[in-house]
């Protein structure tokens, strides 16, 4: 009978960058179970809604995570809109879906950057990395940040884009989709990379909808689900099909974020040709007084938000439910029969982010 050990993992690990905290039970190298330990980073951010204006409230919720801010603050504002029945104008339906999609390629680059470099491909992580400079140069100059964007409000946006600067935007997807290419090619068609991610933490369509799996982890298992089809912001006038793969596997949950980075250009150019013309916000007067719950697709997949008003510029409670959150579950499950040095791997797959879920 195999000895079993007790082996912690994380919070602090070369490889992630994210401090997740595993406790391993092992027999020998391969992994037995899974015990999470969730708090790490704690920092109360949903109790400041009880301190701050609810329209100041936007700031902070962008604040939960930088590499999803532009979404938290979206998620946000659409529930205190449909709470007060703000009518969005259509041209600041369609910025903030560009803005969302361009954090979409944001986010699967940087994504994929940090796989390359858990498989020690220091080359392919540089390449990602550059190539996702030129989206955060978009951001700079269409919102004036690089991280935090805040166009965000309640009512619309803050920022427009012109014609030259949509022209812009579109002509620089062409370019990326260019150099996407040899990215892709290196991902999806290298030996190695393919030895490290073929059959390795297999998650079944059952399996993802059984224990809750969302966004790319749950497409990745072949299942055609996709929080955009709701139609919130501009995305019921462009033409959308979830990308999905039938593998399960971590080669699968990487093709699909792949494929979802040039399905994002193509959005953000549809986006770009049927823009209206017209104001960017609507002036909001009085205060939120009700409950209501939203959701948006958020790059790691489907985020919740929930918002109770009293009717006053302070706003009762405000609770979020990340994408990580969803996928930890079936990510443990998916860890145990896998080898030990292949955790850090396994955990990257789903595309894990602790500050968000720990908010």
């Amino acid at each position: 009978m195999a000895k079993r050990s007790i082996v912690p993992f994380g919070p602090q690990h070369p490889v992630l960058p994210e401090p997740v905290h595993l406790d391993l039970v092992l027999e020998d190298e391969v992994v037995v179970e899974a015990v999470p330990s969730i708090g790490f980073v704690h920092r109360g951010l949903e109790k400041l809604v009880e301190t701050k204006d609810f329209k100041e409230y936007v700031y902070i919720a962008e604040r939960v995570c930088g590499i999803c801010s532009f979404g938290h603050g979206l998620g946000y504002c659409q529930t205190v809109e449909k709470i007060m029945n703000v009518e969005v104008p259509p041209r600041a339906r369609y910025l903030r879906t560009i803005w969302m999609e361009m954090s979409r390629v944001h986010s699967h680059l940087l994504w994929l950057g940090l796989l390359a470099d858990a498989m020690g491909f220091e080359s392919l992580f540089m390449e990602s990395w550059k190539l996702r400079e030129k989206i955060l140069d978009m951001f700079d100059a269409t919102t004036g940040g690089r991280v935090i964007f805040s166009v965000n409000c309640i009512g619309g946006v803050l920022k427009d884009m012109d014609d030259a600067m949509l022209k812009a935007i579109t002509d620089t997807c062409a370019e990326m989709e260019k150099e996407l290419k040899p990215i892709a090619r290196a991902f999806l068609r290298d030996l190695t990379v393919g030895s490290r991610l073929h059959g390795l933490g297999v998650l079944s369509a059952e399996q993802a909808n059984l224990m809750g799996a969302v966004g790319p982890m749950l497409r990745a298992s072949g299942v055609a689900y996709d929080t955009r089809l709701l139609g919130y912001a501009a995305y019921d006038e462009l033409e959308l099909e979830p990308v999905t793969a039938a593998e399960g596997d971590s080669f699968a949950r990487c093709e699909v974020r792949i494929k979802e980075i040039g399905q994002s250009f193509d959005l953000i150019r549809q986006a770009a040709a049927k823009i209206p013309a017209g104001p960017i916000a609507v002036p909001v007067k009085g205060f939120p007084q009700g409950e209501y719950f939203t959701r948006i697709e958020q790059p790691r997949g489907e985020a919740i938000y929930y918002v109770k008003a009293n009717g006053t510029k302070f706003i009762d409670r405000f609770r979020l439910r990340t994408p990580t959150t969803s996928n930890i579950p079936p990510m443990l499950d998916m860890l145990k029969g896998c080898q030990l040095a292949d955790v850090p791997l396994l955990i990257l797959t789903i595309d894990p982010c602790i500050s968000c879920t720990e908010r």
